[in-house]
């Protein structure tokens, strides 16, 4: 039986400006001194910086460059990190928790700088972003985050209140909410094709659909083997993240690839965005399984994010469920009719926190958690300033043991099910807590 449609179209919307496409075929080099596997936001932004010094580099991607997260993903410049403060003391210490703060101010504004000086066209605006609060104790909890964040690390961040909310944002789904200033938001498919273009006239090259099928040592450096031959190279970087294959299984059983799925709106009447998102801001909630929302870079639609249980086809169910929650939290838009549905893979492990890391000479960027648009470049190039060994300029907190294997797990994620049953059970408890 055909499902019934839902939206226009099952691709990104990011594609209708910026769609990806195969590069032309290279030659193979017989030896390079960089083999990058994944051309996303990290294997381009370290081959740009490796091509700079004068590296021999090429990377290497199974599909088309860009075609995975770094093209699906929301575009917000969050640069957030899974597990709060107090958990990451509990788990690392307080320098650790402390360090990868500080990393979040710096990366965001090295973000925002590398757009401006490299001229990448990417409709990056700094708008800020505004998290609404289930109830007010989770406000208070909120607002006095925002207060120490201000405190801490001189970030503009404030509360608003349930009476100034609609200043902010056109509902009253929520209690009130915070503002961080320091975030914005981009087109992520422009953004990989400016960075496409700055990297390749660096001196990258770039083998799009032509998978690595294995990596072996050999001597003092490594046999890559892929799709198109093989090739000698002196060091292996490895930039995969949520689309890990066999080709690492090292990594494959580190990472879980979980989908994310985006709907888009169709255009909105100007007087209703002016209503619902006056300020045109990037836009979050404080469900474990919440949802992300923004506006369209030209401001005439609204694209809304979340967690897809599903795991196999593209079925009908998660486009069904980020509607009803557009409409929970607009329900003036219950009519409107979605043009975009589609999602792709980010990829979770067990610490959450962003990673470079070696593995028997192999270095590895990855585990952005979600949070690529900002982790994905700057961790990219930590780790290509670690390969050529640059000390000041490749240090980093996130460059530290490998995250812990997962027990009984190589590639299918049975257990996501139950964790996501475990995540909706947390956010009934804390509408139920709420809504007293």
């Amino acid at each position: 039986m055909q499902q019934p449609k839902v939206a226009d179209k099952n691709t990104p919307y990011w594609w209708e400006a910026a769609p990806v496409k195969p590069l032309p075929r290279q030659p193979l080099a017989n030896r390079l001194d960089v083999a990058i596997v994944g051309a996303g936001y990290a294997g381009l932004s370290a081959g740009l910086v490796l091509a700079r010094e004068g590296r021999s580099v090429a990377a290497f991607d199974a599909m088309n460059p860009g075609e995975g997260a770094s093209s699906r993903n929301g575009g917000i410049t969050s640069g957030s990190i899974r597990p709060d403060y107090a958990a990451i003391t509990r788990r690392f210490g307080e320098e650790k928790a402390k360090a990868i703060e500080v990393e979040g101010k710096i990366a965001r504004e090295f973000l925002y700088n590398f757009i401006e000086t490299e001229k990448l066209d990417c409709d990056f605006q700094l708008v800020g972003r505004f998290t609404g609060a289930l109830g007010y104790d989770q406000y208070e909890k909120m607002a006095r985050g925002a207060e120490v964040l201000a405190k801490r690390l001189g970030i503009e961040s404030y509360a608003v209140p349930y009476a100034e909310q609609r200043d902010y944002i056109g509902t009253d789904f929520y209690r009130g909410g915070v503002i961080r200033m320091d975030i914005g938001g981009l087109h992520p498919a422009k953004f990989h094709a400016e960075l496409l273009r700055v990297a390749l006239a660096s001196g990258l090259t770039v083998h799009s659909s032509t998978p690595v099928t294995s990596i072996e040592r050999d001597g003092s450096g490594f046999r890559v083997a892929t799709s198109a031959g093989t090739v000698q190279a002196r060091q292996v970087l490895v930039c995969t993240n949520g689309y890990t294959d066999g080709a690492s299984p090292f990594l494959r059983r580190r990472l879980v690839p979980v989908r994310s799925r985006i709907i888009a709106t169709e255009e909105v009447a100007p007087e209703v965005m002016a209503r619902l998102m006056p300020k045109l801001m990037m836009m979050g909630e404080g469900r474990e399984l919440g949802f992300y929302y923004r506006p369209s870079p030209d401001g005439r639609r609204i694209l809304l994010g979340g967690r897809d249980s599903s795991r196999v086809g593209d079925p009908v169910a998660p486009t069904l469920r980020l509607r009803n929650g557009l409409v929970e939290i607009f329900p003036e838009l219950e009519k409107v009719r979605l043009s975009h549905s589609w999602f792709g893979n980010v990829a979770m492990h067990r610490d959450m926190i962003p990673r470079i890391f070696e593995k028997n000479g192999v270095v590895y960027a990855t585990g952005f958690c979600g949070s690529g648009v900002v982790w994905a470049p700057w961790v990219g190039m930590r780790a290509a300033h670690k390969l050529m060994g640059h000390g000041g300029q490749a240090r980093t907190p996130f460059d530290f043991r490998p995250p812990a294997a997962i027990p009984l797990y190589r590639g299918n994620p049975w257990f996501l099910p139950a964790i996501i049953q475990g995540y909706r059970l947390q956010d009934r408890i804390a509408w139920w807590r709420a809504s007293r």
